[in-house]
């Protein structure tokens, strides 16, 4: 199953008075990079978080974020630390001493003071399983982006490396075509500048002249090539690097082709294949 690199995807649950939301992003890159946004109060379930999302994918940047927000239920009031608000109090109580006037500040101010409300303890195995079960499902969805995604990445392949074989198909159908234009234009370029030509040098020269313009060898490799990267496709396994290496080695076949034309129909078919090659490689760029 190809898969790109590319995804989102998010998800929340309830655990205890706690809303819990997660989002997974995904990008292409050349290894499995995944980077962690967790707040401090989650901080414990990190090495758990890395282990599950290195086990489903292979390669590309990943970011996980989690956050919470506290809910309340059943008519459960704010807990309160009261030690914290008798040591805010005197504190404030010194400051206002020292200054010319009382101070200006209400009970909410006082509890919006950091460590003033207490948040009511959730049972860690419960929370850890709970975060384990949401990371999973969105998970799960971001695979199911990465596959559908992937699935179009692989039309857009095989719709190029059938036009790529057809551009081989014309080349190999021009070739002899391309031999006879060269030896006519030999033969006329001689005509006019020896009375009496040597036609076995002639021949000698031309066959010498083929040997080099031959481009049977590259379109040889290029359909080779071609039929291995539909073969790859089908692949389940992760075939990103397999393929990318496969373009490589279409590139170098398009680029001795070209250098060998002297025709420009086949300089065209030349071109014409490094462009769909540069296209496949691009988006080989984010295919796991």
């Amino acid at each position: 199953m190809i898969r790109s690199m590319t995804a989102f995807a998010g998800n929340e649950t309830e655990i205890g008075d706690l809303t819990i939301s997660c989002e997974l992003r995904s990008v292409n890159h050349r290894y499995c990079d995944i980077s962690l946004r967790l707040p401090d109060r989650l901080r414990f379930v990190e090495a758990d978080l890395r282990s599950a999302i290195a086990a489903k994918i292979n390669r590309g940047k990943v970011e996980c974020s989690l956050s919470y927000k506290k809910q309340a239920k059943n008519g459960q009031g704010f807990i309160i630390n009261t030690d914290a608000v008798a040591t805010l109090l005197a504190a404030t109580h010194t400051i206002e001493q020292q200054m010319m006037g009382p101070l200006s500040f209400s009970a909410l101010d006082v509890l919006a003071f950091p460590g003033i409300q207490q948040e009511p303890d959730i049972d860690k195995e419960q929370l850890d399983l709970g975060i384990a079960t949401l990371v999973d499902q969105t998970l799960a969805q971001l695979l199911e982006a990465r596959e559908r995604e992937g699935a179009q990445l692989k039309l857009l392949i095989e719709e190029r490396c059938a036009k790529m074989l057809i551009f081989v198909v014309s080349a190999g159908k021009r070739m002899p075509e391309v031999l006879l234009l060269i030896r006519n234009k030999l033969n006329d370029r001689i005509a006019e500048l020896v009375a009496q030509p040597d036609f076995d040098r002639l021949e000698q020269e031309l066959v010498l002249l083929a040997q080099k313009l031959d481009i049977t060898e590259e379109l040889d490799r290029l359909e080779t090539h071609i039929t291995e990267v539909l073969r790859v496709l089908k692949q389940k396994d992760p075939v990103g690097r397999r393929l990318d290496f496969l373009m490589q080695e279409l590139n170098r076949e398009a680029n001795t082709l070209g250098s060998k034309s002297t025709d420009k129909e086949m300089t065209k078919i030349a071109i014409e294949l490094k462009v769909l090659i540069e296209q496949m490689r691009e988006q080989i760029q984010n295919i796991e």
